[in-house]
């Protein structure tokens, strides 16, 4: 990747990565401002189970993006970090799964709060999808077509190639058995 383009992602990055994190405090602020108007207490537990895992994973992809512009075209994603993306990548299904459990059983009796449950759970699992299984955020016109390519995401490209590095001369000089 070229310096040019390299100096055109990172404020993309920074975009997306604020983007994330804006949209959880927004996210979470709106369901704390909302659920005083719940008449039934099962509902507040429907809400949160399904929003919980959706909060997780958006922190994490907007973390994700705003540590990325220290090696966008440069570099490699730490392995460190990437270890923890990796615990990351199952963590979240099982959060995912007990957000269902949740959903399911505190299920809202009043359609339309069900309607709004189950779709913040199938909120996280569509970005869990975008970060670890098949990129699929495009821009509309053309997101028919990109889609179905089946593109890894930035975040899955990122975890294969620093584990396909090499140890970096630096680190093998200090005896490093990375």
């Amino acid at each position: 990747m070229s310096s040019q383009h390299h100096q055109k992602m990172r404020p993309r990055y920074v975009s997306l990565g604020s983007g994330e994190l804006l949209s959880v405090v927004v996210f979470a602020v709106v369901a704390w401002r909302v659920t005083p108007r719940f008449a039934d207490p099962t509902d507040v537990r429907a809400l949160w189970s399904a929003l919980v895992p959706l909060l997780l994973i958006l922190t994490q992809g907007g973390a994700y993006w705003l540590l990325a512009r220290r090696w966008i075209g440069t570099g490699h994603m730490p392995r460190g970090l990437a270890a923890s993306y990796h615990v990351f990548r199952v963590v979240d299904v099982a959060v995912l799964a007990g957000g269902l459990v949740g959903v399911l059983v505190w299920f809202p009796d009043s359609l339309a709060t069900g309607a709004l449950v189950v779709g913040i759970w199938l909120f996280g699992v569509l970005e869990y999808v975008n970060y670890f299984v098949v990129r699929l955020s495009y821009p509309p016109r053309t997101w028919f077509s990109q889609v179905t390519r089946g593109r890894s995401p930035r975040l899955v490209q990122d975890l294969r190639r620093s584990r396909q590095r090499p140890p970096t001369a630096h680190h093998h000089h200090r005896g490093s058995t990375e």
